[in-house]
């Protein structure tokens, strides 16, 4: 319900894509080029949260609710097959989803870690 009434417009039904990126399926393999999406380019589930809350809508970044964001990634994630459908996603569940590209980003200062 979020999703159609919130991020339908730009992301297009069944995030397959529209004026704004594809965030459901895709390439397996991110490229160059283009072809990055949720399943195939992104590292952390955390980060897909961070994103969304800071940046959408679109038209009215950092309008939605915590419990929104919340079930914007889990749709996204399920969609994208990477937690179950009726996975809950909280503070607590969220860092421990484990993302297919998770381990192909190479940490620029090790150190800091």
């Amino acid at each position: 319900k979020i999703y159609a009434e919130k991020c339908l417009a730009c992301h297009g039904e069944g995030g397959k894509g529209g004026v704004a990126a594809r965030l459901i399926g895709g390439p397996p393999k991110a490229t160059l080029d283009g072809g990055k999406t949720i399943a195939n380019y992104w590292p952390y589930a955390t980060t897909v949260f961070d994103f969304i809350r800071r940046s959408m809508p679109w038209t009215q970044p950092r309008s939605l609710t915590d419990q929104e964001v919340y079930a914007l990634t889990a749709y996204i994630l399920a969609e994208n097959k990477l937690i179950g459908e009726s996975d809950e996603m909280n503070a607590s569940t969220l860092p421990k989803v484990q993302m297919p590209n998770r381990g192909n980003f190479v940490i620029r200062f090790p150190d800091r870690i």
